[in-house]
């Protein structure tokens, strides 16, 4: 190595292992036939990169294995016969601890993991605007958010990858941004990868020309079996004419023989991570007109080029990826190193798995295309929107993601949790109100002294424990509706406690028949209700105009809790994901809104998917509510 390459190794020997160790390999080759990195007492040089490697943990205990022996041996000599810089050891560990108490005082721990922060954060979210954004996305998002704006004073950009407009619509890009400012996420730049199509073309005609990349017209499989196999291209020594001849005249211009071409890097043919087996970098596709760029180009860039090559152009310092992209992370590292560019911290978290769940946009799409939901925010989906629906709360969301932290583990969850912690969120505020299904409406007549002659309004509060929730007006009356499974379970002459209202002697009720259509109440307003064992809810059916409602409740879309690759999805859809029961909702559920969410009595928690005031001229108009999952069943 020359001394212009050693120079700027100390910078770049803070990465993870993976980004590193080709630089590792290259220091051990490098210390053959050496004692110092540069000449021949400890200088400048040798001081800043084992100081480098010091503190990176990852490599020191790689070192100290010996397997690169070169490296090991002046690794260790340094150490043993320099005391003189391990005072700068010292210090720095004093500052790293000092950092790590502070960061923990301030409740973000986990934020110290980004390299070099003090020196600046621009952080990047990179989605593809081919689907609507899942809960997959929203934990790069978030973290992405977290790192830019609270852990450090940084910045975050939101690009749209949109490099395939086979895949990609202004439907799909609109709804991400959208998503997006719904989480409370105010990215502080907006750009696409389309923007840098002209500075991407001539990043690979500056590879072709420097002899790092080559057009191959081999075809699809055996592509892929030679990439498989460690088998290199015929076309890989093409001449740098021919190559740049293909892809500057031919793809570009979509002709017959560019749309048989590619553009593969030329990385390696034989690497033991297959990621580095010559990646396709360009591809022609003349069928679908670019949503943003019409027909300009007949060519474009893969992620794989476009992703490290923009984000250092644009200014990125932190990419957060998730631990899918680990095995790529050296070939993000080559295109930045062969391109001679700003360097990119990379920083793998796990995505989130969730049991009888699936990210794949391509499945989820799969989904709506064939009618198995009712569309991207249907609320079986995971996607954000789907969730939403379902009656997760912003809050929520983005605790419970960011309480998962930036964790490599990759594990995959039940649903438990994430309900949980929406349920705090609601619990507190949630208004309460009744519903009786229509099916199961029992007419119970109520009689004696405290019975009221004609039905009687009463300011309650919707909430037994939060005042700041409001009021509702309750109607009292002497006819009544109960569900038909409380009424079994009562016996002639049992006090109950009327939710609400008091105590009540059961009376003329035949528990023997098998739908029970009436009985009656003989009301004890002096009644202990602590004394009870049954509480139950009512609606008065005189002196009020219940509100007509829908009571949905959704299950899983599939039946097997982790899908396998070699899985076909239809064979494991739940046929049957969706119930609906009509009820009769109180009076003072005519006001809800879209998107309220409430809690129906000893029903459940409840998101308003239709007000009463959202349904169109001359449609029946009616309450829709979904139930919000609380953690305690799973799905349910």
């Amino acid at each position: 190595m020359k001394l212009d390459e050693l120079k700027p190794l100390e910078a770049l020997l803070t990465a993870d292992f993976r980004q590193i160790e080709p630089r590792l390999q290259a220091l051990d080759k490098h210390l053959i036939l050496r004692t110092y990195l540069d000449g021949y007492t400890l200088g400048d040089i040798d001081t800043k990169i084992w100081l480098a490697l010091r503190g990176n943990r990852a490599a020191v205990s790689f070192i100290k294995r010996g397997s690169l022996a070169n490296l090991a041996r002046w690794f260790n000599y340094i150490e043993e016969n320099h005391p003189e810089i391990q005072a700068e050891i010292k210090a720095k560990d004093a500052a790293a601890k000092a950092k790590v108490a502070a960061a923990s005082k301030a409740g973000a721990s986990y934020a110290l993991a980004l390299q070099n922060a003090d020196q600046g954060v621009v952080t990047r979210f990179l989605p593809e605007p081919s689907g609507y954004l899942h809960i997959g996305h929203a934990k790069a998002a978030l973290l992405s958010d977290y790192f830019a704006h609270q852990a450090y004073k940084g910045q975050l950009r939101l690009r749209l990858d949109d490099t395939n407009p086979s895949k990609e619509k202004q439907e799909y890009q609109d709804a991400i941004i959208e998503d997006l400012a719904l989480m409370g996420i105010k990215p502080d730049t907006v750009t696409y990868t389309s923007d840098y199509f002209d500075y991407l073309y001539d990043m690979c005609v500056r590879m072709i020309k420097e002899g790092h990349a080559y057009a191959d017209d081999t075809d699809q499989d055996t592509m892929r079996d030679q990439r498989w196999k460690g088998i290199a291209s015929a076309r890989r020594d093409r001449s740098v004419e021919e190559n740049l001849r293909i892809f500057t005249e031919e793809m570009k211009n979509g002709t017959e023989e560019g749309l048989k071409n590619c553009i593969r890097a030329k990385l390696s043919v034989d690497n033991p991570n297959k990621a580095l087996r010559d990646p396709v970098i360009y591809r022609c596709n003349i069928e679908t007109p670019h949503h943003r760029t019409g027909t300009k180009w007949k060519m474009y860039p893969m992620y794989d080029f476009a992703c490290p090559v923009v984000d250092s152009h644009e200014g990125v310092t932190h990419a957060l990826r998730s631990t899918e992209y680990t095995d790529r992370n050296p070939q993000y590292q080559w295109f930045i190193d062969t391109l001679k560019l700003r360097q990119v911290y990379m920083w793998d978290f796990a995505r989130m798995n969730f049991i009888r769940t699936f990210l794949s946009k391509r499945k989820l799409a799969k989904l709506v295309d064939t009618g198995k939901v009712w569309g991207w925010d249907d609320p079986r989906m995971p996607t954000i929107r789907g969730v939403r629906r379902r009656g997760m709360t912003i809050p929520a969301l983005r605790d419970f993601i960011l309480k998962q932290g930036p964790s490599r583990n990759v594990v995959t969850m039940d649903w438990t949790n994430f309900w949980a912690s929406n349920k705090k969120e609601i619990d507190p505020i949630a208004p309460r109100h009744t519903a009786i299904t229509k099916k199961d409406a029992v007419k119970v007549i109520v009689k004696g002294a405290d019975a009221p002659a004609e039905p009687v309004k009463q300011e309650k509060p919707k909430h037994p424990k939060n005042k700041e929730v409001g009021t509702k007006q309750v109607t009292f009356a002497n006819e009544l509706i109960m569900d038909q499974a409380d009424a079994k379970s009562f016996k002639d002459g049992e006090e109950i406690t009327i939710m609400g209202w008091g105590n009540g002697f059961v009376r003329n009720i035949d528990t023997s028949a098998e739908v029970i259509p009436t009985f009656e109440i003989d009301l004890n307003l002096a009644g202990d209700v602590k004394s009870t064992e049954k509480k139950v809810t009512w609606l008065a059916s005189k002196g009020q105009t219940l509100v007509p409602a829908e009571l949905w409740d959704f299950d899983y879309l599939i039946t097997k809790d982790v899908l396998q690759e070699e899985d076909n999805m239809e064979d494991f859809l739940n046929p049957t994901t969706e119930t609906m029961e009509e009820a009769w909702c109180d009076e003072a559920a005519a006001s809800l809104k879209k998107d309220d969410i409430i809690q129906l009595e000893r029903r459940g928690y409840y998101r308003v998917d239709k007000g009463l005031n959202d349904w169109k001229e001359g449609e029946e108009k009616k309450l829709v509510l979904f139930c919000i999952p609380t953690g305690k069943t799973g799905s349910k």
